[in-house]
């Protein structure tokens, strides 16, 4: 592909893709992307082996540009500078922890310069990902794109309606970004989902007379506090010699409220954590944050910045940077270390190497069929409101899961799985107001 397709004698860029064939009469190709950014798409293929749409569909994963096996690949920091950025508390707020901050920000944007390059992550947007996307669709021989989209993947599959309408043949997108809000916004926004998530996990947690958390859940925020605020001074022991870091900490209870099925984990966790010790919680971390067993580093940080800094504007007004880090206290009061005064240090796409190519905005679009947006009651990450907006601004049918975990579609709930089958190999849409 080219690396700019302003520019398509110039450089180009190698796309990893995985196909996985159709077990029975074929309909043609699906696309399915996991979100992120920064995800690897590649074991999509082969996970929605035994879903209804095995049977009909070539499934193709595919790793965006930059992301995964791609190359070039987005790689900022070494292994070893994950490990120490992970020890390092981000919570001084003083002018002088401000300016650490920022300094550090300035210095993760010029290596990832160094080892990147400045021409690819100026094209490593979701504008670009849309463009190869139909390359993908046309060497396939797909006249028209079918498409699964999860989290960030609904943004993509956005954007490809937008761009290429006329070719899109029918698309599932299954925890919703809303293209018109703002970055601060979204921040602030699922700040508060995954409060109601850790709420959520407090009043199951605290039923038991064993719950790290007590038995009163209108104190879970404080005791969660009680156990990881110590962090910043000095790390959990682990079996792993870094230790458990309070970034850590937060990070891998983060991970845990993603799914009910991980909250046993977030209780074991905390438990230890009681006893000084964070050998879950350490785990989960490096779940999130894409750590291997060897000690080494899949991308998924290092794209998922680069992305997103490129895909909204950046706040350079430190009067709204405060305000942000103010509104999003104030939401996710369980994320609040309570050391603010009222100032914030400026976020990364502050000072990002390369221009943002995308703005918030209204979709409209003309000449699209029928697309069908999932949304979850109490999704952590992509709040339901978002899903309703994005369902409205594309004038597509909206699913509604009455549930508490991040994404629902072909996972086993024959409510939801049915419906969307059916309209992807029948292009039945399921109708506006469907409820599981």
């Amino acid at each position: 592909m080219p690396l700019d397709y302003a520019d398509p004698g110039g450089k180009t860029i190698d796309i990893a893709i995985s196909r996985t064939q159709a077990t029975g009469e074929k309909i043609g190709s699906i696309l399915l992307n996991p979100g992120g950014p920064g995800s690897s798409g590649l074991y999509l293929a082969e996970q929605a082996d035994g879903t209804p749409i095995a049977d009909r569909f070539d499934r193709i994963g595919f790793d965006p540009r930059g992301i995964g096996a791609s190359e070039p690949e987005v790689r900022c920091l070494t292994s070893e500078g994950v490990d120490e950025e992970r020890r390092e508390p981000d919570v001084d707020v003083s002018p002088e922890g401000i300016a650490a901050t920022e300094a550090d920000h300035r210095d993760y944007a010029a290596q990832c310069v160094e080892r990147t390059g400045a021409d690819v992550l100026e094209h490593v947007g979701t504008r670009e990902v849309v463009r190869d996307m139909d390359v993908i669709r046309a060497v396939l021989g797909d006249e028209k794109l079918t498409y699964v989209g999860y989290s960030y993947g609904t943004r993509i599959g956005t954007a490809y309606a937008e761009a290429f309408p006329s070719n899109v043949r029918a698309m599932v997108l299954d925890g919703a970004l809303d293209p018109d809000q703002s970055p601060v916004d979204e921040a602030v926004a699922q700040g508060a989902a995954f409060q109601t998530a850790f709420d959520q996990f407090a009043a199951d947690c605290t039923q038991t007379d064993t719950c790290p958390l007590g038995t009163d859940p209108s104190q879970a925020v404080a005791q969660f506090r009680t156990l990881v605020d110590p962090l910043v001074d000095k790390p959990a022991d682990t079996t792993d010699p870094r230790g458990l870091s309070y970034d850590d900490a937060i990070t891998g209870a983060q991970q845990a409220l993603y799914s009910p099925q991980l909250w046993r984990l977030l209780r074991a966790g905390l438990s230890e954590l009681r006893e000084g010790r964070g050998d879950t919680l350490l785990r989960l971390a490096d779940t999130y944050s894409g750590r291997l067993e060897d000690g080494s580093y899949t991308n998924i940080d290092d794209a998922f910045n680069a992305v997103r800094c490129v895909d909204g504007p950046p706040t350079t007004d430190r009067g709204e940077a405060d305000e942000a880090d103010a509104r999003f206290r104030a939401a996710a009061p369980y994320l609040d270390d309570g050391r603010s005064a009222g100032n914030a240090p400026l976020d990364l796409c502050a000072f990002w190497p390369v221009p943002n190519t995308s703005e918030p905005h209204i979709v409209e679009v003309e000449g699209l069929p029928t697309l069908v947006v999932v949304s979850t009651t109490n999704d952590p990450a992509t709040p339901y409101q978002a899903g309703v907006e994005l369902a409205d601004q594309l004038r597509g049918d909206l699913v509604t899961y009455n549930g508490t975990q991040h994404t629902v579609a072909f996972s086993g709930v024959e409510c939801i799985d049915d419906p969307l089958t059916n309209y992807l190999v029948d292009l039945v849409p399921p109708g506006e107001g469907l409820v599981c």
